[in-house]
C-alpha cells in the first residue's frame, strides 16, 4: 500500500497547489485524489474518512460544474467571498448532526479505531467541501483544524506519507487564505474562477 499512498500524496499535494492559486484544475484533481483515499483509508479502517472521499468524489464533480459555469457568460461569475453571517448557525447545525450522525454509525456498526475523531474531521471537511465549492474564504480556517487532527489520527495509524501531507495540509491554509484575501481586496468587482 505504501507506493499507492505515495501517488496518493503527491497527487494531493498538486491539489493543493491548485487550491491555492483558486485554479478550476484543482476540480480534475480533486476527481483524481479521492480514488486513492478511499482504498488507503479503507485498509486502514477510516471508514468515515472512506466515505468522506466518496462524498469528495462527488463534491468535486460539483465544484467543477459550478465553477465552470461561472466562466460562461449566462451565469454570474462565482468570485471569493467571506461566508455570509446568515450562514454561520445553518453551518453549525449541519456540522453538529452530521457529526452525531456519523460517530453514531461508526460506533455502533464498524471497527473504527478512531470513530470521534474519524466523524469529526468527516463533518467538518463535508462543510469545507461546500464551503470551497461557493468560493467562501473561511474555508481555509476550517481546513486547518481538520488536517491537524487528520495529521495526528494519520501518524497515531502509521499512515506516514498521509501524515507527513496532513502537515503540509495544516500550514498551506494560512498561505491559501492570505492568497485568496488579497485576490479579494486588489478588486472591487473581486475575481472570478482564475487559470494556471
Amino acid at each position: 500500500m505504501d507506493y499507492i499512498e505515495i501517488i496518493g500524496a503527491l497527487v494531493g499535494i498538486l491539489y493543493l497547489y491548485l487550491e491555492y492559486k483558486a485554479s478550476i484544475y484543482l476540480w480534475p484533481v480533486g476527481v483524481l485524489m479521492p480514488l486513492f483515499y478511499i482504498y488507503i483509508f479503507f485498509v486502514s479502517r477510516f471508514y468515515a474518512d472512506m466515505a468522506f472521499n466518496v462524498y469528495y468524489l462527488g463534491a468535486s464533480v460539483y465544484g467543477w460544474i459550478k465553477w465552470s459555469r461561472s466562466t460562461q457568460k449566462e451565469d454570474e461569475p462565482l468570485v471569493i467571498a467571506y461566508t455570509p453571517v446568515r450562514l454561520l448557525l445553518p453551518l453549525l447545525s449541519v456540522f453538529g448532526m452530521l457529526f452525531v450522525v456519523i460517530w453514531w454509525i461508526l460506533y455502533c456498526y464498524t471497527d473504527s479505531v478512531a470513530p470521534i475523531g474519524d466523524a469529526f474531521t468527516t463533518a467538518l471537511s463535508i462543510i469545507a467541501m461546500w464551503m470551497l465549492a461557493h468560493k467562501l474564504i473561511e474555508q481555509w480556517w476550517l481546513w486547518t483544524v481538520v488536517n491537524v487532527v487528520s495529521c495526528a489520527l494519520y501518524y497515531w495509524k502509521g499512515l506516514y506519507p498521509t501524515a507527513l501531507l496532513f502537515v503540509i495540509y495544516s500550514i498551506v491554509p494560512a498561505f491559501g487564505y492570505i492568497q485568496w484575501k488579497k485576490q479579494i481586496n486588489t478588486t472591487d468587482e473581486n475575481i472570478s474562477v482564475t487559470k494556471l
